[in-house]
């Protein structure tokens, strides 16, 4: 896999664990717990590995990049949080700094 492919992975693994720390309630619930440990680990993993290869200023505001957003959709999605014009706005601004860094 590139490292493109790698930190790509290792962002979707970020919104997961982050999310994960919402189902976890503070880590007093053990499996919700358990996978969100795994999911940063296996996130921080891939991250390490995609930094072998790419910038880790690049590689770093990426992954934070991606898991934001994820994390944002997901929050809407799964826990009703609301949805206006500047949160909007703040994710398409994340999202175009996540493609300008792709093709800087």
């Amino acid at each position: 896999m590139s490292a493109w492919g790698l930190v790509a992975l290792a962002g979707l693994l970020e919104t997961g664990w982050a999310i994960g720390l919402k189902y976890s309630d503070g880590f007093t619930r053990p499996l919700p717990s358990a996978l969100t440990i795994a999911g940063a680990l296996g996130s921080f993993w891939l991250l390490s590995l995609a930094m072998k290869d790419l910038p880790v200023g690049t590689a770093y505001a990426v992954w934070v990049g991606i898991g934001t957003l994820g994390t944002a959709i997901m929050a809407v999605v799964l826990f009703a949080e609301p949805v206006n014009l500047l949160r909007v706005l703040g994710i398409l601004m994340i999202l175009g700094g996540i493609v300008a860094l792709k093709l800087a």
